[in-house]
């Protein structure tokens, strides 16, 4: 399968492009692009000091846990999460139902304007993983139901792409 990665080559950019702009319009610090079994994507920004896989880990279970904790209060889940420190702030949504968009932020921005252009971002992310998720579909000749060999096909193909 692995000259099918040329198709998402565009898909690649065009999720760096969405992150750096995120990243911009923002001022945030760092972004991440995590899967929800706890695998890093990709980021943008200042890394240097996150230890980005137990981040990439920590933050599937925390979206785990919190999903938990809806469905006991009747909903059926959260779609993003804000934790406010002392000095850096996290927003997290969901996209697509499967991937988890992180945004580190500090003094220099507000939550509002985080929330804003990170739900622009997340709505143009999910028409490009619903992209890549079809173009999986149909190379691997599947069923139009998404299983779970469908999706671990899924995830190894992203991993590929962005090197992980």
């Amino acid at each position: 399968m692995r000259e099918g990665i040329n198709i998402f080559e565009e898909d690649f950019w065009a999720i760096t492009d969405a992150l750096n702009r995120l990243l911009q319009g923002t001022n945030a610090r760092t972004i991440l692009l995590i899967d929800k079994a706890g695998q890093l994507i990709t980021s943008s920004g200042d890394t240097s000091n996150i230890d980005t896989s137990s981040f990439a880990t920590l933050s599937a279970a925390d979206f785990a846990a919190t999903s938990q904790l809806a469905s006991l209060i009747g909903e059926k889940e959260f779609s993003t999460l804000f934790h406010q420190g002392e000095k850096e702030n996290l927003y997290v949504c969901l996209i697509a139902n499967r991937v988890i968009l992180a945004v580190i932020f500090d003094h220099r921005t507000t939550l509002g304007l985080v929330r804003v252009k990170a739900k622009n971002t997340a709505a143009e992310l999910e028409k490009i993983f619903t992209e890549i998720f079809s173009k999986l579909e149909k190379e691997s000749g599947g069923p139009s139901k998404i299983d779970a060999d469908f999706t671990k096909t899924a995830e190894e193909e992203l991993n590929k792409l962005f090197g992980f």
